[in-house]
């Protein structure tokens, strides 16, 4: 008997303890009256979580309550400032993943969107469309595509994607991508490598129906001359063509791109000058250029266009080339009308900035800051030889808003970058462009266009 009371009594204490703190057991009661149950212990641990919890919730709460007092412009600014946060740790990584990581961010929106509208000062009209800033990235950081609405969003006034080659291949073996954060410089042997136009052609396809009705309520009005933005929106979106290594026919392989992607393209442009696929810098050559030029121009202009009519073609060069070979490029260019050049892609050259550093060693185009003057210099001969008739893009070396603007004064009418992209980030592109207008006004100029030259007058 006495052992069945200690059981129950045992029983009752476990119940008490681990199912229902609160119950009190029957032993306790008297005249069938339950006492009030003591409160519940609370450990000094638990209550530091709460206090803890407690405070991170207001905190958050407060700082909605705080972010959304802020206007867009200022919080936007914010956004894009934070990206710096996150610049050492791509440092760390081995560049082409860094690389792959930085466009797989901005395929998924993972980027800041830009909702501030470009000063005034810096839109400008060319090939029959509207830039809302003249500051562009160049091509080579979305080689596939994969993330132009997320680009364009970063306040790029265009972006140029590829080089794209007909059909899909590798490139040059890994590594190939070199860095030289002294001097703010890159070297690549990359050898166009691309998923191919079938692949771009698809993901083109798709982002072009989605950006064209998101944009459909906010057409240009009819008969406006001037379309503001591309084919599908607001951002010009330039498809950068390229050949496959192997391919014996160069001129049927860009034709082969025209075909299949100039539909989605606000321009095209003929890659000729990169120096990492072997005999491509020989169709440079007067007659070899113009044979191309001459073949891609008839399969652009044999397809059936709309109102807004063909996109442009443009032709991107090398910096790495003699006076004469400027000279035939720009008779070239004039005789066929050439809606305009890419000055310039990377040199293979390694100037003295740069030729104690023992990456300089790898072979490879270099780009970045050691390409400025070079590139600078071969924009300016340009412009003096096609005597301003055709639209210049300066691209080589462009790191700040000076630098764009001194690509402008010597003869450029957009310009692009890409190499310091890769580090500074997204908050590079404001900065850029506010900086380019401060020199703008500065030296009493209103407007892009009347700057475009300068130093070449």
């Amino acid at each position: 008997m006495k052992q069945r009371v200690g059981f129950a009594l045992i029983r009752e204490s476990l119940y008490h303890k681990l199912i229902k703190p609160n119950y009190v057991p029957r032993h306790y009661c008297t005249n069938n009256v339950r006492p009030t149950p003591p409160p519940p212990k609370v450990h000094h641990s638990s209550k530091k979580g709460r206090l803890l919890t407690g405070a991170t919730i207001g905190l958050l709460i407060a700082g909605g309550a705080y972010a959304s007092t802020v206007d867009e412009a200022t919080l936007c600014g914010w956004l894009f400032s934070a990206t710096t946060l996150v610049n050492p740790f791509f440092a760390y990584l081995d560049p082409e993943v860094a690389h792959r990581l930085a466009v797989s961010a901005a395929a998924r929106g993972w980027v800041p969107r830009e909702k501030r509208p470009d000063l005034p000062i810096l839109g400008l009209d060319v090939w029959g469309r509207r830039f809302s800033n003249p500051v562009g990235l160049a091509a080579g950081f979305d080689k596939n595509a994969e993330a132009v609405e997320g680009l364009l969003g970063l306040g790029f006034g265009f972006v140029e994607v590829g080089s794209v080659t007909p059909i899909p291949q590798e490139g040059n073996p890994k590594p190939r991508i070199f860095r030289l954060p002294n001097e703010g410089a890159i070297i690549n042997r990359c050898g166009f490598n691309s998923e191919g136009i079938v692949a771009v052609a698809k993901r083109l396809s798709a982002q072009h129906g989605k950006r064209k009705m998101e944009t459909s309520s906010t057409s240009s009005p009819a008969g406006d001359e001037v379309k503001h933005g591309g084919k599908a929106g607001p951002g010009i979106l330039g498809v950068n063509l390229g050949k496959n290594k192997t391919s014996e026919d160069a001129a049927a392989d860009y034709v082969q791109g025209v075909h299949t992607l100039s539909q989605y393209a606000d321009y095209l442009v003929i890659n000729i000058s990169s120096p990492n696929t072997p005999g491509l810098r020989q169709l440079q050559g007067r007659k070899q250029l113009k044979d191309l030029v001459k073949k891609v121009q008839a399969a652009r202009d044999e397809m059936q266009w709309g109102e807004e009519g063909p996109p442009p073609l443009l032709v991107k060069i090398a910096p790495d080339l003699s006076k004469q070979d400027l000279e035939d490029i720009a008779a070239v260019a004039l005789a066929l009308h050439v809606d305009g050049l890419i000055i310039s892609n990377t040199t293979i050259q390694r100037p003295d900035s740069i030729s104690q550093n023992p990456v300089a060693q790898e072979t490879g185009g270099l780009s970045g800051k050691p390409l400025f003057n070079m590139s600078t210099n071969i924009l300016k001969e340009m412009y003096l030889l096609t005597k301003g008739r055709i639209p210049l893009i300066g691209c080589g070396g462009i790191s700040s808003g000076e630098d764009a603007y001194k690509k402008i004064r010597a003869g450029a009418t957009l310009v692009q970058f890409y190499t310091a992209f890769g580090y500074g980030g997204p908050a590079l592109i404001p900065d850029i462009k506010a900086e380019l207008a401060r020199c703008l006004e500065k030296d009493g100029y209103k407007s892009i266009h009347e700057a475009v030259g300068a130093d070449c007058r």
